[in-house]
């Protein structure tokens, strides 16, 4: 094959304007049965002609190394993208399928987590676009609670206030009128005791609410003043026993010779003196004492029902009592069933022992 050849230059055998120095016509190109030679030689000057004119356009300076220019391999050519790394299959967990199950169950439960998360970030991030008048409005009435809600609010605060008020008031009745009436009868007896000690307070008639006498019942362990009058405010609801003294409930004083010695205190509440006489039994002893005398009963039977209008239970001869005849008797009344007034239950006792202080105490109040 023919080899490839620079064109002939305009010029003179000599002029600089070839690169090899020489015109065709020169006897030195061709003579001396050369031709061979050239056609050889041609390469190899194409690449010599092409380094030099690379060096003149790419040299900075005189003398500096040339540097052949950088080939770019994203541009040289198309090429065929690198295949994906292949995905080596996860190998079963230990354990069978349950375990199995348990690691899948893990992975949807991150999965939907990081999901929450990255919806929830997302709507922080995302800027909200300033609501107008109307909308702002709309979303303040959105929010205000419906008449409904107002009223269930205010309905169930009428409860709530309510039942507070009821359990104060339980509290109140249960627990603090014993704590008052206790501490206003331990009060009432022992300036009852110390008027007695000085010669204070002696037999005869009292004003409605003075105390003049203690009913002892050993058997409950109670101790409480006896004041003239059942009124409530100033003898009963101060935790004291009160003597039917007035109009058609006057009853006899422990001192007469004959009569009925009758009774009223509170079974609940207000110091609640009455409140276990239904456990006293006939026999057990019933103590009135006064500033010079003790006078021992000895409960004889008990009504546990009847009406609050059956007066006749504090007549001299009391009914329903089982006594047939006069004598010297005590009639302990209180309300029944407890925490109630509907009804009343009635003790009775017969006197067995009059002792003067100055003998000392009675057997009931020793043993």
């Amino acid at each position: 094959m023919t080899a490839l050849r620079p064109e002939r230059q305009s010029g003179t055998a000599g002029d600089q304007g070839s690169p090899y120095g020489q015109s065709y016509g020169d006897s030195g190109a061709f003579g001396d049965g050369r031709h061979g030679d050239f056609a050889a030689q041609a390469p190899q000057a194409a690449q010599a002609a092409q380094a030099a004119q690379a060096a003149q356009q790419g040299a900075g300076a005189p003398g500096e190394q040339y540097r052949p220019p950088l080939v770019d391999d994203e541009t040289v050519a198309l090429r065929v993208p690198d295949p994906p790394p292949r995905r080596t299959p996860a190998v079963p967990a230990d354990g069978g399928r349950a375990a199995r199950r348990k690691a899948a169950k893990r992975r949807h439960g991150r999965r939907g987590t990081s999901r929450a998360r990255r919806v929830d970030a997302e709507a922080e991030e995302t800027p909200r676009a300033p609501l107008s008048r109307v909308e702002a409005r709309r979303q303040a009435r959105a929010r205000r609670p419906g008449p409904a809600v107002i009223a269930s609010r205010a309905i169930g605060e009428v409860f709530i206030t309510t039942g507070v008020l009821m359990l104060l008031f339980v509290t109140y009745q249960l627990w603090w009128t014993n704590v008052r009436a206790h501490a206003q009868a331990d009060q009432a007896a022992s300036s009852l005791q110390d008027d007695w000690a000085k010669g204070k307070g002696a037999p005869g008639a009292f004003e409605p609410g003075q105390g003049f006498a203690l009913l002892h019942i050993p058997k409950l362990d109670v101790v409480v003043p006896i004041a003239e009058g059942i009124n409530s405010k100033k003898v009963l609801d101060r935790g004291m026993v009160g003597h039917y003294a007035e109009g058609a409930l006057k009853t006899a004083m422990p001192d007469a010779k004959s009569g009925n010695f009758g009774l009223a205190g509170h079974r609940n509440t207000h110091g609640e003196p009455f409140r276990y006489i239904n456990k006293l039994q006939p026999g057990d002893p019933i103590v009135v004492e006064t500033q010079n005398e003790y006078f021992v009963y000895k409960m004889a039977s008990i009504l546990p029902v009847t009406s609050p209008s059956n007066v006749s239970v504090l007549e001299p001869v009391p009914k329903q009592s089982g006594f047939k005849e006069p004598g010297r008797y005590i009639t302990l009344t209180t309300c029944t069933p407890e925490f109630t007034s509907k009804y009343r239950m009635i003790v009775w006792g017969k006197m067995v022992e009059e002792r003067p202080r100055s003998k000392g105490k009675p057997d009931a109040l020793v043993s």
